[in-house]
């Protein structure tokens, strides 16, 4: 019974979303690692994620600064030829899509492999930075991360400094401007889309259940319940994330 009736729930819940969608005034998106799980990269966490390969120490800033080579080493191999070699998938496709319609106002991602940039999306709060740029905290500069400043580790700005990447370590704060965006965005959305992200990661966490506590409709694309699905969720798509958005693409466009 489960096989036949499956199909027509998954339908409903999508029509639901569309729908939401549709009506929203200021409709925003959330997403996290199991966006871009499908796409060839897999979450930091979990059965098969990246820290049960690498030593999550060489994305703690102290250790960067004391180990820069060290630090240098593992970043050029999972951010810039593991993640480099990754393209957008249906869900980043259907995001830049609703923005280029005017239908999505704002998205927030917990990611830092620049596969919403790549997919053509620009509305975008990179709550925890991107790895497409670099910066040098000795004096300030910043540039892009091209192939060839890898060919010595550790890369170092014209000043001596050594170039960090633009995301969060451990250790670091969340840059002031991204938090206050993402809260203005929490406080004026209507409707949310939640997608690939399971509420385990302080502070983003917070952001979809600031959303709710405004009012907003909170939809969910996730293949298995997360922390927000009982608690928050209106509108739970329970599959991947490329079938539900392929879906919805189908529908809205």
């Amino acid at each position: 019974m489960n096989d036949t009736t499956e199909p027509v729930r998954l339908e409903e819940q999508i029509e639901k979303a569309a729908k939401a969608i549709r009506n929203a005034q200021y409709c925003t998106a959330f997403t996290g690692a199991g966006i871009s799980v499908e796409s060839g990269i897999p979450p930091f966490r979990g059965e098969n994620g990246i820290w049960n390969t690498y030593n999550p120490i060489v994305l703690d800033l102290g250790y960067f600064y004391q180990n820069p080579k060290e630090s240098w080493k593992a970043i050029r191999e999972i951010f810039y030829e593991f993640f480099g070699a990754a393209s957008p998938n249906a869900a980043h496709v259907l995001l830049a899509e609703l923005e280029k319609h005017g239908m999505l106002k704002m998205l927030i991602t917990q990611n830092i492999d620049n596969l919403h940039y790549e997919a053509g999306s620009r509305a975008v709060v990179e709550y925890h930075g991107n790895s497409r740029t670099l910066v040098c905290p000795r004096c300030g500069a910043r540039r892009d991360a091209a192939a060839d400043i890898f060919e010595e580790l550790p890369p170092r700005c014209s000043c001596g400094g050594v170039w960090k990447p633009d995301f969060v370590f451990f250790g670091e704060s969340i840059p002031f401007d991204a938090l206050q965006r993402a809260e203005e965005a929490a406080e004026r959305t209507d409707c949310m889309l939640l997608i690939g992200t399971t509420g385990e990661v302080y502070p983003a966490a917070l952001i979809p259940r600031e959303a709710a506590r405004n009012g907003a409709t909170i939809i969910e694309i996730n293949p298995s319940p997360s922390l927000y699905t009982h608690e928050i969720t209106d509108i739970f798509i329970q599959t991947r994330a490329v079938e539900a958005c392929d879906a919805l693409l189908n529908v809205l466009f």
